[in-house]
């Protein structure tokens, strides 16, 4: 019976350390979470879109382009990467942090998926007076851009998708963020130990975006290490890559009815998402041109202003009525004919009428 009760004794005050450990840790995160949105103030603007307020930037003057930026950091990654600011001499250039990243909130009663994301978006640019933009994604951003211009394609002047993920496939980092995605399990881990993991990986995480070359010092500055270590951005980083799979799945069957024009770039050095992604979308979209940038990973679009810059000026141009696939100069030969070979591929598919927008499966 002692023993028993010496037991229980241990247990119970193993269980009490845990727990004042767990709150410890609770306030821990949340002050420094509110430490850094004092410090790190949004800057710009914000709009309230159906209850949901978004934080956004509008500049410069010309035909509109939206930006839309991917997982893990937020809007400021496109000034980060000098990309606002090259458009912005000749286009009124839109990017909005979308729900949970950066200073946009991300309500609850929302199943915030790529679809949903797209529609929320729509309703921001009409607000703002964005008619028609060219819509530019980057990684997880493409699935939103894609269900943009699914959703609504006359209100889409054309897509730029830069390292894309748009086939379904076995990913171990969306199984390992399924936890800490779901409700309430997920929001004691993310102020616990998957608090705690996010701050020992993050480094090696933007380091292996950014793969083969280093980090910008210009991403450290404007995308502060605390502000992409918050609970909410953590949240929203978790649940738009547990999701990312499923969704890539729902999207893949309707890429054919795209009817804008689409242009891919991706990074032959991409270590977060295969290249062979992109090429294989071009091969459902045999219209679409095709930049395969060599020595380049993950943040193509770092690299790509200029692909980026006349992708944009040919969505605004003339219809395409054929295909054009583009090559940086140093991609292996060996590549071309992969997308080539699809050159001469059937236009009837442009013709069919366009069915209902992407699936979204939030009610």
């Amino acid at each position: 019976m002692n023993m028993m009760s010496s037991g229980a004794a241990r247990a119970t005050s193993i269980g009490a350390l845990a727990a004042v450990a767990a709150a410890a840790s609770a306030f821990w995160v949340e002050q420094r979470a509110r430490a850094a949105e004092r410090r790190y103030q949004a800057h710009n603007h914000l709009v309230y879109i159906n209850g949901t307020r978004l934080h956004y930037q509008l500049v410069g003057e010309g035909p509109p382009v939206m930006l839309v930026h991917g997982n893990l950091v937020h809007g400021a990654d496109f000034e980060a990467s000098g990309l606002l600011e090259r458009l912005a001499r000749k286009h009124q250039v839109l990017v909005i942090d979308r729900p949970g990243f950066g200073h946009s909130d991300r309500p609850r009663d929302q199943v915030w998926t790529p679809a949903r994301q797209a529609r929320l978006l729509h309703h921001a640019a009409s607000v703002l007076g964005l008619d028609r933009p060219v819509v530019v994604g980057h990684s997880l951003g493409t699935q939103v851009a894609l269900c943009m211009a699914l959703q609504e394609p006359s209100s889409v002047a054309g897509l730029v998708l830069v390292s894309g993920y748009y086939w379904p496939s076995f990913r171990l980092d969306r199984w390992m963020a399924m936890p800490a995605a779901l409700p309430l399990l997920g929001d004691l881990l993310r102020y616990t130990t998957e608090a705690w993991t996010a701050r020992a990986s993050l480094g090696q995480a933007v380091r292996s975006m950014f793969h083969p070359n280093p980090v910008p010092a210009r991403f450290i500055e404007l995308l502060p290490r605390e502000m992409l270590l918050r609970p909410l951005q953590q949240r929203a980083t978790l649940e738009d890559g547990s999701d990312m799979v499923p969704q890539a799945r729902a999207l893949a069957k309707q890429y054919g009815n795209l009817r804008v024009p689409v242009t891919l770039i991706a990074g032959a050095k991409d270590r977060i998402v295969t290249p062979r992604q992109t090429l294989r979308l071009q091969s459902r979209l045999p219209q679409a041109r095709v930049h395969m940038l060599a020595g380049v990973g993950h943040m193509a679009h770092y690299h790509a202003h200029e692909q980026i810059e006349r992708a944009i000026d040919e969505a605004f141009g003339a219809k395409r009525t054929g295909t054009i696939a583009s090559f940086d100069p140093h991609v292996p030969p060996t590549v071309r004919p992969i997308i080539a070979a699809h050159e001469q591929r059937s236009r009837d598919e442009a013709k069919a009428p366009l069915p209902e927008a992407a699936v979204d499966r939030s009610p």
